[in-house]
């Protein structure tokens, strides 16, 4: 005989679920199938991706309409060679999370086009390609956004790109308003921390250590990054890439993390460039269709070569990839 006056005290499970930790869903992907298997995408993936046709040419159809008059041309030409090589340097950007403006940048002026025809279409093209590879990143679970409730991925893009974009303000406000250092001095200071912590990562991955994820040491890197960019226009993508995985993040959300963070702060570029392009300045838009075309395959092509290749792969290529560029802008006086 039960006691009405006693309370029954059923046990209950809890409703409440642990946050998702950045990464998770990738290290289970790489750990519950083999990289055959992971060869294979969802049809219902394959169908979503397959609708990014739709928003490249119904992008290249705006981009074409509405820089063609900015640029005062009849039409803007294709590139061959411009589209190739920003196919390759866009997929290490969308896989390694560096890269596309650091090579492709001078390589252009190199080959004699103008800064002004590099720079606003190199830009646009990075607002489209970092959003897209950011999209398939997560279509294909090397990283997993979430709004609904907000996860800690996506608060990481929103604080990237935030202290990205008022990087890129202060950026502008220097230029105009306050004594420059010198560029030699930036390219040194830019390259040595690129190169320090692309030394520390191939240590880290040779030592084998698991870091365990700590946000609070982001925002450190991501400070870091949002100067090296105000006082010299680079150094973003490489310093928070690797700030990502040396604070615990897997690396191949890393990567994810940092294309759509910074799709989000090419965009302030844009608006900044089209502001000039207003004011009477001219901006040349000539490359924007090449390099559009070229980065746009390209940012679909690497988050399947992430998803692909075991995270063992990205976890020496990312701070070797980065190794590289630092010595290169030692070396060389490339900008990073």
């Amino acid at each position: 005989m039960t006691n009405r006056d006693t309370p029954s005290h059923s046990p209950q499970t809890s409703t409440k679920t642990e946050p998702e930790v950045i990464g998770s869903k990738a290290r289970a992907l790489d750990k519950d199938k083999t990289t055959v298997e992971r060869l294979s995408i969802p049809r219902s993936s394959l169908q979503r991706i397959s609708l990014l046709a739709v928003l490249y040419l119904l992008s290249f159809g705006v981009f074409v309409t509405v820089f063609k008059q900015d640029s005062g041309q009849a039409s803007l030409p294709l590139f061959p060679t411009v589209i190739l090589i920003a196919f390759l340097f866009e997929l290490l950007d969308s896989a390694a999370g560096m890269g596309f403006g650091t090579a492709l940048s001078p390589l252009l002026l190199v080959l004699g086009f103008p800064p002004l025809a590099v720079v606003p279409a190199l830009l646009v093209s990075e607002t489209v390609t970092g959003s897209v590879a950011g999209g398939v990143h997560h279509e294909l679970r090397n990283v997993s956004f979430s709004f609904r409730p907000l996860n800690d991925a996506t608060k990481l893009v929103l604080l990237l790109a935030s202290v990205g974009s008022l990087a890129s303000i202060g950026a502008i406000l220097l230029t105009y308003f306050a004594l420059q250092l010198p560029d030699t001095v930036i390219r040194i200071y830019v390259s040595v921390l690129v190169l320090l912590m692309g030394l520390i990562g191939i240590i880290r991955a040779r030592l084998k250590v698991r870091l365990e994820y700590r946000p609070r040491r982001l925002v450190g890197f991501a400070l870091v990054a949002g100067f090296n960019k105000g006082i010299g226009g680079g150094g973003f993508g490489p310093v928070v890439t690797l700030g990502e995985i040396l604070s615990g993040v897997y690396e191949k959300s890393a990567t994810a993390i940092v294309s759509l963070a910074e799709g989000i702060v090419s965009l302030v570029g844009v608006i900044t460039f089209l502001y000039i392009s207003s004011s009477g300045v001219p901006v040349d838009f000539t490359l924007l269709p090449s390099i559009f075309t070229g980065g746009f395959l390209a940012a679909i092509g690497a988050p399947y070569l992430v998803r692909v290749f075991p995270n063992k792969i990205w976890r020496y290529l990312i701070p070797l990839y980065a190794t590289v560029i630092g010595i290169l802008g030692l070396t060389l006086g490339v900008e990073i």
